[in-house]
Protein backbone atom coordinates (compact mmCIF):
# COMPACT_ATOMS: atom_id res chain seq x y z
CA UNK A 1 0.00 0.00 0.00
CA UNK A 2 1.07 3.60 -0.53
CA UNK A 3 1.15 5.39 2.84
CA UNK A 4 1.30 9.18 3.09
CA UNK A 5 2.53 11.27 6.03
CA UNK A 6 1.74 14.97 5.46
CA UNK A 7 3.23 17.80 7.47
CA UNK A 8 0.84 19.15 10.10
CA UNK A 9 -0.38 22.69 9.32
CA UNK A 10 -2.28 23.52 12.53
CA UNK A 11 -0.79 26.52 14.35
CA UNK A 12 2.35 25.46 16.26
CA UNK A 13 1.63 21.79 15.65
CA UNK A 14 5.10 20.30 15.56
CA UNK A 15 4.20 16.64 15.99
CA UNK A 16 4.45 14.21 13.10
CA UNK A 17 2.38 11.06 12.61
CA UNK A 18 5.25 8.67 11.88
CA UNK A 19 8.82 8.35 13.10
CA UNK A 20 11.68 7.07 10.92
CA UNK A 21 11.45 3.82 12.87
CA UNK A 22 7.79 3.53 11.93
CA UNK A 23 8.63 4.21 8.29
CA UNK A 24 11.22 1.45 8.40
CA UNK A 25 8.63 -1.00 9.78
CA UNK A 26 6.19 -0.15 6.98
CA UNK A 27 8.83 -0.36 4.24
CA UNK A 28 10.05 -3.70 5.58
CA UNK A 29 6.53 -5.05 5.01
CA UNK A 30 6.58 -3.94 1.39
CA UNK A 31 4.72 -0.62 1.65
CA UNK A 32 5.71 2.63 -0.05
CA UNK A 33 5.88 5.56 2.37
CA UNK A 34 5.58 9.15 1.12
CA UNK A 35 6.68 11.69 3.76
CA UNK A 36 6.20 15.39 3.11
CA UNK A 37 9.49 17.27 3.19
CA UNK A 38 10.05 18.88 6.58
CA UNK A 39 7.23 16.94 8.25
CA UNK A 40 9.41 15.82 11.16
CA UNK A 41 11.54 18.91 11.72
CA UNK A 42 9.36 20.23 14.54
CA UNK A 43 9.98 16.99 16.43
CA UNK A 44 13.70 17.03 15.72
CA UNK A 45 13.46 14.41 12.94
CA UNK A 46 15.29 15.28 9.73
CA UNK A 47 14.42 14.49 6.13
CA UNK A 48 17.66 12.52 5.96
CA UNK A 49 16.50 10.22 8.75
CA UNK A 50 13.25 9.52 6.90
CA UNK A 51 15.07 8.97 3.62
CA UNK A 52 17.51 6.57 5.29
CA UNK A 53 14.55 4.65 6.72
CA UNK A 54 13.19 4.13 3.20
CA UNK A 55 10.69 6.98 2.81
CA UNK A 56 10.27 8.99 -0.37
CA UNK A 57 10.30 12.73 0.33
CA UNK A 58 7.48 14.53 -1.48
CA UNK A 59 5.29 17.63 -1.49
CA UNK A 60 1.99 17.95 0.37
CA UNK A 61 -0.23 16.98 -2.57
CA UNK A 62 1.75 13.81 -3.20
CA UNK A 63 1.65 12.82 0.48
CA UNK A 64 -2.13 13.25 0.43
CA UNK A 65 -2.41 11.24 -2.81
CA UNK A 66 -1.57 8.03 -0.94
CA UNK A 67 -4.09 5.25 -0.32
CA UNK A 68 -3.60 5.51 3.46
CA UNK A 69 -2.85 8.91 5.00
CA UNK A 70 -1.65 8.98 8.59
CA UNK A 71 -1.80 12.31 10.44
CA UNK A 72 -1.80 13.71 13.96
CA UNK A 73 -4.52 16.37 13.88
CA UNK A 74 -7.80 16.61 12.03
CA UNK A 75 -7.77 18.03 8.48
CA UNK A 76 -8.14 21.81 8.40
CA UNK A 77 -10.30 23.57 5.77
CA UNK A 78 -7.25 24.09 3.55
CA UNK A 79 -6.87 20.29 3.46
CA UNK A 80 -10.50 19.41 2.71
CA UNK A 81 -9.69 19.36 -1.01
CA UNK A 82 -7.54 16.29 -0.44
CA UNK A 83 -10.39 14.22 0.99
CA UNK A 84 -11.76 11.64 -1.45
CA UNK A 85 -13.68 8.38 -1.59
CA UNK A 86 -10.69 6.09 -2.14
CA UNK A 87 -8.72 7.55 0.78
CA UNK A 88 -8.29 5.83 4.14
CA UNK A 89 -7.51 8.54 6.72
CA UNK A 90 -6.08 7.61 10.13
CA UNK A 91 -5.76 10.51 12.59
CA UNK A 92 -7.40 12.37 15.48
CA UNK A 93 -10.73 13.67 14.16
CA UNK A 94 -12.83 14.94 17.12
CA UNK A 95 -15.82 15.25 14.79
CA UNK A 96 -18.39 15.92 17.51
CA UNK A 97 -16.89 19.39 17.94
CA UNK A 98 -16.37 20.07 14.21
CA UNK A 99 -19.48 20.23 12.02
CA UNK A 100 -17.60 21.66 9.02
CA UNK A 101 -15.11 18.79 9.03
CA UNK A 102 -17.91 16.25 9.52
CA UNK A 103 -19.78 17.64 6.53
CA UNK A 104 -16.60 17.67 4.41
CA UNK A 105 -15.82 14.06 5.24
CA UNK A 106 -19.37 12.92 4.48
CA UNK A 107 -19.46 14.85 1.21
CA UNK A 108 -16.10 13.46 0.07
CA UNK A 109 -17.02 9.90 1.14
CA UNK A 110 -13.58 9.49 2.73
CA UNK A 111 -13.04 6.59 5.14
CA UNK A 112 -12.06 8.19 8.43
CA UNK A 113 -10.66 6.21 11.35
CA UNK A 114 -10.28 8.34 14.48
CA UNK A 115 -7.52 7.65 16.96
CA UNK A 116 -9.73 8.85 19.80
CA UNK A 117 -12.47 6.26 19.27
CA UNK A 118 -10.35 3.14 18.75
CA UNK A 119 -11.38 1.15 21.80
CA UNK A 120 -10.24 -2.11 23.41
CA UNK A 121 -12.64 -4.64 24.98
CA UNK A 122 -11.88 -3.19 28.45
CA UNK A 123 -13.17 0.17 27.10
CA UNK A 124 -9.72 1.76 27.25
CA UNK A 125 -8.68 4.11 24.45
CA UNK A 126 -5.14 3.09 23.48
CA UNK A 127 -4.54 5.83 20.91
CA UNK A 128 -5.99 8.66 22.98
CA UNK A 129 -4.23 7.69 26.21
CA UNK A 130 -0.67 8.74 25.29
CA UNK A 131 -1.72 12.27 24.37
CA UNK A 132 -4.06 12.43 27.37
CA UNK A 133 -1.07 11.57 29.54
CA UNK A 134 0.97 14.38 27.96
CA UNK A 135 -1.87 16.94 28.15
CA UNK A 136 -2.67 15.93 31.73
CA UNK A 137 0.91 16.47 32.81
CA UNK A 138 1.13 19.74 30.91
CA UNK A 139 -2.08 21.18 32.38
CA UNK A 140 -0.75 22.06 35.90
CA UNK A 141 2.50 23.30 34.33
CA UNK A 142 0.56 25.59 31.97
CA UNK A 143 -1.78 26.62 34.78
CA UNK A 144 1.14 27.48 37.05
CA UNK A 145 2.65 29.65 34.30
CA UNK A 146 -0.58 31.57 33.72
CA UNK A 147 -1.09 32.12 37.45
CA UNK A 148 1.95 34.38 37.24
CA UNK A 149 1.05 38.06 37.43
CA UNK A 150 2.70 38.99 34.12
CA UNK A 151 0.50 36.38 32.42
CA UNK A 152 -2.67 37.92 33.88
CA UNK A 153 -2.96 35.51 36.79
CA UNK A 154 -3.33 36.00 40.54
CA UNK A 155 0.43 36.08 41.08
CA UNK A 156 0.53 32.78 42.94
CA UNK A 157 3.13 30.05 43.17
CA UNK A 158 1.32 26.75 42.73
CA UNK A 159 3.07 25.09 45.67
CA UNK A 160 3.28 28.12 47.94
CA UNK A 161 6.22 28.53 50.33
CA UNK A 162 6.62 27.95 54.08
CA UNK A 163 4.17 30.25 55.82
CA UNK A 164 2.13 30.88 52.66
CA UNK A 165 -0.53 28.37 51.53
CA UNK A 166 -0.33 26.71 48.11
CA UNK A 167 -2.79 27.22 45.29
CA UNK A 168 -6.12 25.39 45.20
CA UNK A 169 -6.27 23.16 42.13
CA UNK A 170 -9.62 21.66 41.11
CA UNK A 171 -9.55 18.84 38.56
CA UNK A 172 -12.79 17.88 36.83
CA UNK A 173 -12.49 14.21 35.93
CA UNK A 174 -10.27 11.47 37.30
CA UNK A 175 -9.50 9.57 34.09
CA UNK A 176 -6.22 9.49 32.19
CA UNK A 177 -5.92 13.28 31.90
CA UNK A 178 -7.05 13.74 35.49
CA UNK A 179 -4.66 11.28 37.11
CA UNK A 180 -1.71 12.70 35.20
CA UNK A 181 -2.71 16.23 36.18
CA UNK A 182 -2.93 15.07 39.80
CA UNK A 183 0.61 13.66 39.68
CA UNK A 184 2.10 16.96 38.56
CA UNK A 185 -0.08 19.23 40.71
CA UNK A 186 0.61 17.17 43.84
CA UNK A 187 4.29 17.02 42.95
CA UNK A 188 4.39 20.82 42.71
CA UNK A 189 2.83 21.07 46.18
CA UNK A 190 -0.67 22.31 45.30
CA UNK A 191 -3.81 21.47 47.25
CA UNK A 192 -5.76 19.24 44.88
CA UNK A 193 -9.46 18.37 44.75
CA UNK A 194 -10.73 15.93 42.12
CA UNK A 195 -14.39 15.62 41.11
CA UNK A 196 -15.68 12.53 39.33
CA UNK A 197 -18.93 10.57 38.96
CA UNK A 198 -17.36 7.13 39.21
CA UNK A 199 -17.13 6.07 42.86
CA UNK A 200 -14.78 3.20 42.10
CA UNK A 201 -12.46 5.63 40.34
CA UNK A 202 -12.49 7.96 43.35
CA UNK A 203 -11.67 4.99 45.61
CA UNK A 204 -8.75 4.16 43.35
CA UNK A 205 -7.45 7.75 43.36
CA UNK A 206 -7.82 7.92 47.14
CA UNK A 207 -5.83 4.70 47.49
CA UNK A 208 -3.09 5.87 45.12
CA UNK A 209 -2.66 9.39 46.48
CA UNK A 210 -3.72 8.79 50.08
CA UNK A 211 -4.25 11.98 52.02
CA UNK A 212 -2.59 14.15 49.40
CA UNK A 213 -5.82 14.87 47.49
CA UNK A 214 -9.53 15.34 48.22
CA UNK A 215 -12.10 13.47 46.11
CA UNK A 216 -15.67 14.70 45.66
CA UNK A 217 -18.71 13.53 43.74
CA UNK A 218 -19.21 15.61 40.61
CA UNK A 219 -22.59 17.19 41.30
CA UNK A 220 -23.53 20.64 40.06
CA UNK A 221 -23.47 21.98 43.63
CA UNK A 222 -20.02 20.54 44.32
CA UNK A 223 -18.62 21.85 41.04
CA UNK A 224 -20.00 25.32 41.79
CA UNK A 225 -18.54 25.30 45.31
CA UNK A 226 -15.10 24.12 44.30
CA UNK A 227 -14.77 26.30 41.19
CA UNK A 228 -15.46 29.36 43.35
CA UNK A 229 -12.60 28.35 45.68
CA UNK A 230 -10.15 27.38 42.95
CA UNK A 231 -7.06 29.21 41.82
CA UNK A 232 -6.67 26.75 38.94
CA UNK A 233 -9.41 24.63 37.34
CA UNK A 234 -8.38 21.80 35.01
CA UNK A 235 -11.06 20.36 32.74
CA UNK A 236 -10.32 16.66 32.26
CA UNK A 237 -13.71 15.25 31.24
CA UNK A 238 -14.10 12.76 28.40
CA UNK A 239 -17.00 10.94 26.82
CA UNK A 240 -15.35 8.94 24.01
CA UNK A 241 -16.01 10.57 20.65
CA UNK A 242 -18.78 12.80 22.04
CA UNK A 243 -19.02 16.48 22.93
CA UNK A 244 -17.84 17.13 26.46
CA UNK A 245 -20.58 18.03 28.97
CA UNK A 246 -20.58 21.65 30.16
CA UNK A 247 -19.83 21.17 33.85
CA UNK A 248 -18.71 24.75 34.53
CA UNK A 249 -21.48 27.12 33.51
CA UNK A 250 -21.26 30.79 32.58
CA UNK A 251 -22.75 31.77 35.92
CA UNK A 252 -20.04 29.82 37.79
CA UNK A 253 -17.30 31.80 36.04
CA UNK A 254 -18.52 34.99 37.69
CA UNK A 255 -18.02 33.33 41.10
CA UNK A 256 -14.34 32.68 40.49
CA UNK A 257 -11.48 34.75 41.85
CA UNK A 258 -9.93 37.55 39.81
CA UNK A 259 -6.85 36.16 38.10
CA UNK A 260 -7.75 32.52 38.57
CA UNK A 261 -7.02 30.21 35.63
CA UNK A 262 -8.95 27.59 33.67
CA UNK A 263 -7.11 25.00 31.56
CA UNK A 264 -9.72 22.98 29.65
CA UNK A 265 -8.02 19.91 28.21
CA UNK A 266 -11.40 18.79 26.82
CA UNK A 267 -11.54 21.75 24.43
CA UNK A 268 -10.96 19.60 21.33
CA UNK A 269 -14.24 17.86 22.18
CA UNK A 270 -15.99 21.18 22.74
CA UNK A 271 -14.75 21.72 26.31
CA UNK A 272 -16.35 21.15 29.70
CA UNK A 273 -16.41 24.89 30.50
CA UNK A 274 -19.23 26.89 28.92
CA UNK A 275 -16.99 29.90 28.23
CA UNK A 276 -14.10 28.01 26.67
CA UNK A 277 -13.16 28.30 23.02
CA UNK A 278 -10.28 26.77 21.10
CA UNK A 279 -7.09 28.83 21.09
CA UNK A 280 -3.59 28.29 19.73
CA UNK A 281 -0.08 28.09 21.16
CA UNK A 282 0.57 31.46 19.48
CA UNK A 283 -2.34 33.12 21.33
CA UNK A 284 -3.29 30.68 24.11
CA UNK A 285 -5.46 32.68 26.52
CA UNK A 286 -8.26 35.19 26.86
CA UNK A 287 -10.04 36.66 29.88
CA UNK A 288 -13.73 36.53 30.85
CA UNK A 289 -14.91 38.02 34.15
CA UNK A 290 -11.27 38.33 35.22
CA UNK A 291 -10.67 34.59 34.76
CA UNK A 292 -7.83 33.52 32.45
CA UNK A 293 -9.04 30.87 29.98
CA UNK A 294 -6.48 28.56 28.33
CA UNK A 295 -8.05 26.59 25.47
CA UNK A 296 -5.20 25.32 23.29
CA UNK A 297 -6.66 22.41 21.34
CA UNK A 298 -3.34 20.68 20.65
CA UNK A 299 -1.56 20.95 23.99
CA UNK A 300 0.85 18.04 23.33
CA UNK A 301 2.16 20.01 20.34
CA UNK A 302 4.08 22.10 22.89
CA UNK A 303 6.35 19.12 23.59
CA UNK A 304 6.43 17.56 20.12
CA UNK A 305 9.38 15.24 20.44
CA UNK A 306 7.97 13.53 23.53
CA UNK A 307 4.48 13.53 22.03
CA UNK A 308 5.46 12.18 18.61
CA UNK A 309 7.29 9.17 20.01
CA UNK A 310 4.58 8.51 22.62
CA UNK A 311 1.88 8.64 19.93
CA UNK A 312 3.64 6.49 17.33
CA UNK A 313 4.47 3.87 19.98
CA UNK A 314 0.72 3.25 20.16
CA UNK A 315 -0.51 4.00 16.63
CA UNK A 316 2.10 2.00 14.69
CA UNK A 317 0.63 -1.49 15.30
CA UNK A 318 -2.75 -0.26 14.03
CA UNK A 319 -1.16 1.58 11.10
CA UNK A 320 0.60 -1.63 10.09
CA UNK A 321 -2.72 -3.52 10.15
CA UNK A 322 -4.40 -0.86 7.99
CA UNK A 323 -1.50 -0.80 5.54
CA UNK A 324 -1.38 -4.61 5.33
CA UNK A 325 -5.11 -5.24 4.96
CA UNK A 326 -6.88 -1.96 4.14
CA UNK A 327 -10.60 -2.08 4.88
CA UNK A 328 -10.32 -5.74 5.84
CA UNK A 329 -8.38 -4.60 8.90
CA UNK A 330 -11.54 -2.77 10.01
CA UNK A 331 -13.68 -5.82 9.35
CA UNK A 332 -11.36 -8.11 11.29
CA UNK A 333 -10.43 -5.86 14.24
CA UNK A 334 -13.15 -4.66 16.59
CA UNK A 335 -10.95 -1.93 18.15
CA UNK A 336 -10.23 -0.49 14.69
CA UNK A 337 -13.87 -0.89 13.64
CA UNK A 338 -14.92 1.18 16.66
CA UNK A 339 -12.53 3.84 15.37
CA UNK A 340 -14.44 4.14 12.10
CA UNK A 341 -16.26 7.48 12.01
CA UNK A 342 -17.12 7.91 8.32
CA UNK A 343 -17.22 5.61 5.30
CA UNK A 344 -18.60 6.19 1.78
CA UNK A 345 -20.73 9.13 2.89
CA UNK A 346 -22.13 7.42 5.98
CA UNK A 347 -21.57 8.54 9.55
CA UNK A 348 -20.62 5.49 11.63
CA UNK A 349 -20.08 6.81 15.15
CA UNK A 350 -23.20 7.35 17.23
CA UNK A 351 -21.98 10.16 19.48
CA UNK A 352 -21.10 12.30 16.47
CA UNK A 353 -24.48 11.63 14.85
CA UNK A 354 -26.19 12.57 18.11
CA UNK A 355 -24.21 15.81 18.38
CA UNK A 356 -25.48 17.00 14.99
CA UNK A 357 -28.81 15.20 14.68
CA UNK A 358 -27.59 13.19 11.70
CA UNK A 359 -28.40 9.59 10.70
CA UNK A 360 -25.90 6.94 11.68
CA UNK A 361 -25.01 3.52 10.29
CA UNK A 362 -23.21 0.82 12.22
CA UNK A 363 -19.60 0.26 11.16
CA UNK A 364 -20.52 -3.31 10.24
CA UNK A 365 -23.33 -2.19 7.95
CA UNK A 366 -21.22 0.53 6.32
CA UNK A 367 -18.39 -1.90 5.62
CA UNK A 368 -20.60 -4.71 4.35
Amino acid sequence: MIVGVPKEIKSWENRVAMTPGGVEALVRRGHTVLVEKGAGLGSGLTDEEYSSAGAKLVGAADAWSAQLVIKVKEPLPEEFRYLREDLLLFTYLHLAAARDLTDAMLASKVTGVAYETVQLPDRSLPLLSPMSEVAGRLAPQVGAHHLEKMQGGRGMLLGGVPGVPPAEVVILGGGVVGINAIKIAVGLGARVTVLDLNHARMQYLDDVFGGRIVTMNSTEANVREMVAKADLVIGAVLIPGAKAPKLVTRSMISLMKEGSVIVDVAVDQGGCVETIKATTHADPTYVIDGVVHYGVANMPGAVPRTSTFALVNQTLPYALKLADKGLDALRESQPLRLGLNTHKGALTFGAVAEAFGLPCATPEAALA
